[in-house]
């Protein structure tokens, strides 16, 4: 099981030095990757009467690809958008964006995608929230052939490219896709779909219910369910060290492939904090 951390997006702050720092710090520690969660605009309550979503105009959010950008010349870590809203973003721009996070990461990108919450950001980005779901499976689609073919021709409910194709190409020719899944939709979109997915629950039976639907969604596709990755996540609170590892351990009895570690909503401050929590986690886990 492969472990990385959760890049605290909301507390990190606006300085590019606590970047490079959290980033170098994290692979010192022996961290494997770094997944980043993606808005990239806020609703302001003020206008918005009873917005209730947990982020909203003054919640940072450094955004993931750039931010990646930065990260590959400083660190070797493998970088993951966990997710990006693919939907509410123009697909070709994606690919490239994508394949050029691969190029300077050397081939350790994943792409992490999903559907999102946030109407107000839909709106704002000009894009149909009521359609999202329908649109992701074309997007993803016309990703992978972006990546792995010179010249594209493609003729989509949504997308149509002619003769048309990215230079460079990524190292990894496709890029992996790894989905957010929390609705019997989903589970069978990554079944069908997916390199990987991002539960959004912990082990226990309603885990078992979700790995059931995508096992059987991915046979019916003639697609291998065990060929599916499985990233976990544990949270660091209020019951410390003791209560991480049995979460991480019970992630590795469930078969996860990947965890990582979220330090965020934990009153740990600056960029100081999370990395001194993290030098604890990685001693403990054995890093």
């Amino acid at each position: 099981m492969r472990i990385g951390v959760v890049f605290p997006q909301t507390e990190i702050g606006p300085d590019a030095g606590a970047v490079r720092a959290y980033g170098q710090r994290v692979e010192e520690l022996g961290f494997a990757h770094l997944l980043a969660y993606d808005h990239v605009v806020g609703a302001d309550p003020a206008v918005h009467q009873g917005w209730a979503g947990p982020y909203d105009i003054r919640s940072t959010f450094h955004e993931p690809l750039v931010t990646f950008g930065f990260l590959a010349a400083l660190t070797s870590l493998e970088l993951v958008t966990g997710i990006l809203i693919l939907p509410q973003r123009q697909t070709v721009v994606v690919a490239k964006q994508a394949a050029e996070v691969d190029l300077l990461t050397g081939g350790r990108f994943r792409l992490g995608i999903g559907l999102g919450w946030n109407a107000v950001e839909y709106d704002t980005l000009g894009e149909d929230f009521s359609t999202r779901g329908r649109r992701v499976g074309e997007q993803v689609e016309l990703l992978r052939l972006l990546w792995t073919e010179e010249s594209v021709t493609f003729h989509g409910e949504q997308h149509t490219v002619v003769g048309a194709g990215l230079a460079p190409m990524p190292v990894q020719r496709p890029i992996p896709v790894w989905f957010g899944a929390a609705s019997p939709p989903a589970f069978r979109r990554t079944g069908r779909l997916a390199d990987g997915w991002f539960p959004l629950f912990p082990p226990g039976p309603k885990l078992d219910e979700a790995r059931a639907a995508v096992d059987a969604a991915a046979l019916d596709a003639g697609r291998e369910p065990a060929a599916i990755g499985m990233e976990g996540r544990v949270n660091w609170g209020d019951n410390g060290l003791d209560q991480l590892l049995d979460h991480a351990e019970r992630w590795r009895a469930a078969g996860a492939t990947h965890l990582t570690v979220n330090t965020m909503n934990a009153g740990l401050g600056a960029v100081d904090g999370h990395l001194a929590v993290l030098a604890d986690v990685a001693a403990a886990l054995g890093l």
